[in-house]
């Protein structure tokens, strides 16, 4: 079914974004998300910040806006629910951008795990609870790009516009099961996440596919087009795998080529622009990766033997209630929560409860047996 939606309310200037954030103050439940165009930038910006009330649809345009701490002021109200599909991206983009933290969150992709449900993704849920199609021919739209189409502006729009209704039918279907508490919990395993300023590693060549195989000179090479590679992306602003691709760096890792001319489009993975004026600087940086020490692999940090026997151990704890209970295992709880038990190994239900990641439910559910289990491991 396809549905025409009432036109959202555009949200420019901060005389508007805080008139918005006047009229939502004393709504209970917000539905929130937003659109970032890190496909197309060096540096992920988000790009519009939807949001939906039961009764009215807005998206801001964050490019307008000088002062956004009235919307950041919005998201940490602990007496507003803040409905989300999937939140975790979208908060480290909030977070990392404009230092917003949020608190009292339901997110519907996770309420779809815990109950078990045979599709998780929201065009799927949307499709399933209210008939409704996506077109999901906008995912991959640049949300830099001004001004945005109508199409692009709708399917924001429905991004948040179900989400409420979404979140009731859910909310309902978890009280009924027992599980809403268990939910919580695991919503707030999201607010948990320690989230870190996107920096470039200049150690990330060791991680790359096949790099394994290569010799330590040709890993002398890699370093230096992964380096060089990062710099004309910054130069471009563009993502570093649509300057060249992984699997290019690798092959030149191989195969260097000796001159510029050897540099071509044929092979696909090189961003046209690359070809054009980068390939001198590509041949320079082989010429470097020949003449440079050979590179060492980073060591890396190593947990006590003890302590990770016990996180191997509660691993496969966390494994087969899992599979007991039909459900994906960072349901149970997360690894963070795992490795915390590992290393601080709780004698009681009272420190088992000071363990971040566990709260009163999960400790009343699983404290005895995990009490048991590290009691077992010498």
């Amino acid at each position: 079914m396809v549905v025409v939606l009432p036109p959202p309310q555009i949200v420019e200037g901060d005389e508007a974004l805080c008139q918005m954030v006047e009229a939502l103050r004393d709504e209970p439940l917000l539905a929130i998300d937003t659109e970032a165009n890190s496909m197309y930038s060096y540096e992920t910006r988000v790009c519009l910040v939807q949001i939906s009330s039961r009764s009215a649809d807005y998206i801001i345009d964050p490019f307008t806006i000088r002062d956004t701490s009235p919307l950041g002021h919005l998201l940490a109200d602990p007496q507003i629910e803040k409905v989300f599909h999937a939140a975790e991206y979208d908060l480290v983009c909030l977070h990392r951008q404009y230092g917003f933290k949020l608190v009292n969150l339901f997110d519907t992709m996770l309420a779809a795990r815990v109950l078990n449900a045979a599709v998780v993704g929201l065009a799927d849920l949307l499709q399933q609870h209210f008939g409704v199609q996506v077109d999901k021919s906008h995912q991959q739209d640049n949300w830099a790009v001004r001004p945005l189409s109508d199409d692009s502006l709708r399917y924001a729009q429905m991004d948040t516009h179900y989400l409420l209704a979404l979140r009731d039918k859910q909310r309902q279907a978890l009280a009924d099961l027992g599980r809403l508490e268990e939910a919580q919990e695991v919503f707030n395993d999201v607010l948990l996440v320690e989230i870190k300023p996107h920096e470039f590693d200049p150690d990330g060549f060791w991680r790359l596919t096949r790099a394994d195989q290569l010799t330590r000179r040709q890993m002398a090479l890699l370093r230096e087009l992964y380096l060089l590679r990062d710099d004309i992306a910054r130069h471009l602003n563009l993502p570093p795998f649509k300057v060249i691709e992984n699997y290019r760096l690798i092959q030149w890792a191989i195969r260097p080529p000796s001159k510029a001319q050897d540099i071509n489009l044929a092979d696909g993975g090189l961003h046209p622009q690359v070809v054009k004026t980068y390939s001198q600087d590509i041949v320079e940086a082989i010429k470097r990766g020949y003449q440079a020490r050979l590179p060492t692999r980073p060591t890396p940090q190593t947990p006590d033997p003890i302590v990770a026997d016990r996180y191997v151990a509660l691993h496969d704890w966390r494994k087969a209630v899992a599979q007991q209970r039909r459900v994906e295992a960072n349901i149970i709880m997360t690894k963070h929560t795992l490795w915390e038990l590992a290393r601080r190994k709780p004698l009681s239900l009272e420190e088992l409860g000071q363990i971040r990641g566990l709260g009163a439910w999960r400790v009343a559910q699983y404290g005895d047996a995990l009490l048991q289990l590290l009691a077992r491991l010498k």
